[in-house]
């Protein structure tokens, strides 16, 4: 029910009104957002740029192939060390494997496993934070207790217990790193429920005779779900990081599988001859995650004050 209808008494003393359609109809094809969200971007450069850098990443984790040719396993051992040039961007390893194209190849890797990270925190702890917020009495005060138990371990610790508990791979380092983010979706899910079930439109939704699904659907989570899809956003730069620690640890895809963590971990050793092989992959994650950052706290506060 819009809130126009609870706005008249009449209506709503005379029982379930005719429904009204709540504000003017976008344009054709949502043009005019489109415009909108245009001049947003491009009038801040960090964004632009941030975004760019996003969709580069995004663009080399499914089509490697767009960015290099080389294979990344292949390596030609006359041609080791070498300083990144126009031949190899990154350089070359200590098996004469181009770096450039290892990190390209193994964005595939990392961004596969932050994004299942994100889905599984964003699905259970979303589904923790609702049920509680909706449900409320001892149902709530149930799940904020688990909550809490989650929240006074470091996130950093309980990856580490669930991937060795659940052993290696990188689909299991990213469901380690997805559990320990529950938490902080369950938190922000309940508290958004809570402030939206008790709005207006949704007590006169509820005195109308609507069904509990019905409000939980129409009203309830569409107006809860923007602050905890800003929350993806920062989470999916803080499970890069996790999820490359956890592959610099040795608990991620085993060699020679091209991880972010793992080309870090591999070049640590040859810092004083070949300081590009921990370098260089360290300041794409670096980027990428300064880069998710920039775009959620745009979506968190800039583009909503502009709309």
């Amino acid at each position: 029910m819009s809130q126009s209808l609870v706005d008249d008494p009449a209506e709503t003393a005379l029982g379930p009104a005719r429904p009204v359609e709540a504000g003017p109809k976008p344009g054709p094809g949502g043009r005019v957002d489109v415009r909108r969200l245009l001049r947003f971007v491009v009038r801040r450069p960090g964004l632009l740029l941030s975004v760019t850098l996003l969709v580069l990443v995004v663009l080399a984790s499914f089509w490697p192939d767009l960015f290099t040719s080389q294979d990344p396993l292949k390596g030609v051992p006359s041609q080791n060390f070498r300083a990144p040039s126009g031949s190899h961007w990154f350089g070359t390893d200590e098996l004469g494997r181009d770096v450039f194209s290892r990190v390209v190849h193994g964005a595939q890797l990392s961004l596969k496993a932050t994004l299942i990270a994100v889905l599984v925190a964003f699905v259970v702890g979303g589904l923790l934070g609702v049920v509680a917020g909706f449900v409320g009495r001892w149902v709530d005060d149930l799940l904020m207790r688990f909550v809490d138990v989650l929240l006074s371990i470091p996130a950093l610790f309980m990856s580490l217990a669930l991937v060795t508990a659940l052993g290696y791979g990188t689909v299991k380092v990213a469901v380690a790193v997805g559990i320990a983010s529950v938490a902080a979706f369950a938190r922000v899910a309940r508290s958004e429920v809570l402030r939206v079930r008790q709005a207006v439109f949704v007590e006169a939704s509820r005195a109308s005779g609507a069904r509990w699904y019905s409000v939980l659907g129409r009203h309830v989570l569409p107006n809860a779900a923007g602050p905890v899809i800003v929350l993806a956003t920062l989470d999916f730069g803080s499970s890069i990081l996790a999820v490359s620690a956890l592959s610099f640890l040795g608990y991620g895809a085993p060699p020679p599988a091209p991880e972010w963590g793992t080309l870090i971990s591999d070049g640590r050793n040859y810092l004083a001859n070949a300081w590009w092989l921990t370098a260089l992959p360290g300041l794409v994650i670096a980027a990428t995650v300064l880069a998710t950052n920039r775009i959620a706290r745009a979506l968190d506060g800039e583009w909503s004050r502009q709309r």
